[in-house]
């Protein structure tokens, strides 16, 4: 009797990359939910979309874009990665679900690394630091002898507590060592209409968010807030070119699968992701809106978010940041 457990362990243990390879090749044959927890038309929901359709079009199946929002994401992340793991359910989430809300909420319903399978990294939106015009700066180094002259002077808005726009004004203070004074709001949009009715003095905003008032002169872009210079505004600096070196903010999205996915599934989603996302139509859209892709397979998206985590966890201890 031993000897025949053994072997039918033994024949389990076989079967069940056969199994897993089986279901991947005849993947997908049926609808595919694509989950968003952030509303209708932000830029997670669009490029949802974007990619939804081609993938539709691409294998014959829908792909059915499903807006679950609410806890800052956290409440669509968790109905993936409670789902079956068989590719039939994705999430397509952001910085904020899987690399910062961990740090902020004293609870979370999932864990961002354990209970998903990174599946491919979709865009960086871009970021701008802006001022309202009649503040007298011209660039970063202004912005810093201002607040210097002036502690707790200078404000920023944010779309509220633990956004990127939030964190981004957080380690602007640390690395320029000055006091500016952050104002939460509920969202962006009130954010940047105060903004620019000159109730605050200055944001760390996402570029579809505040290129509009930049085009009409309502606000002054001082410096973008990521790595590299925008395709849509090429003589701005980033921060860290302009005395900051290092300073580096990503408002990043990606997809994810739950934990236990096939490696195959997860390997066909990432490759035809990254065509989708470097077509010539797509890139286009991304510069139009102020983001950019970076290819990644997904073992290197797991380890950028990974990344991610350390370095937010970090900078939310350092600010002595907390979840409203």
């Amino acid at each position: 009797m031993r000897k025949i457990f053994t072997s039918l362990v033994a024949l389990a243990v076989l079967a069940a990359p056969a199994a897993a390879l089986a279901q991947a090749q005849g993947y997908p044959n049926k609808a595919i939910k694509l989950i968003v927890p952030f509303a209708v038309g932000g830029i997670a929901d669009t490029f949802a979309r974007v990619i939804g359709q081609k993938l539709s079009d691409l294998w014959g199946q829908p792909v059915v874009v499903e807006n679950r929002t609410g806890a800052g994401g956290n409440i669509g992340a968790d109905l993936v990665a409670k789902a079956a793991p068989d590719g039939y359910t994705i999430l397509m989430s952001n910085i904020g679900t899987h690399a910062v809300n961990v740090h902020l909420m004293k609870t979370m319903p999932f864990d961002p690394v354990k209970d998903f399978v990174p599946i491919a990294h979709v865009l960086d939106a871009e970021g701008l630091l802006v001022v309202h015009p009649d503040v007298k700066a011209k660039n970063v180094t202004d912005v810093i002898a201002l607040a210097k002259a002036q502690p707790g002077k200078l404000t920023y808005a944010s779309g509220g507590t633990g956004t990127t726009s939030h964190l981004a004004g957080e380690m602007f203070k640390s690395a320029a060592k000055v006091d500016i004074v952050h104002v939460p709001y509920k969202g962006n949009s009130p954010a940047i209409t105060d903004l620019v009715g000159g109730q605050t003095t200055m944001a760390f905003a996402t570029m579809p968010t505040v290129m509009p008032m930049v085009k009409a002169g309502r606000l002054r872009a001082l410096a973008v807030i990521g790595t590299t210079r925008a395709v849509a505004l090429p003589d701005v600096p980033t921060v860290a070119e302009s005395g900051l070196p290092g300073f580096a903010v990503s408002n990043w999205i990606g997809l994810f699968a739950p934990a236990g996915t096939s490696p195959e599934i997860v390997k066909r989603l990432n490759a035809e992701v990254l065509k989708i996302m470097q077509s010539p139509e797509v890139v286009k859209r991304l510069e139009s809106e102020g983001a950019k892709f970076l290819p990644m397979t997904a073992e290197q998206f797991a380890d950028f978010q990974k990344a991610e985590l350390l370095k937010w966890g970090k900078a939310i201890r350092e600010a002595g940041i907390k979840a409203e």
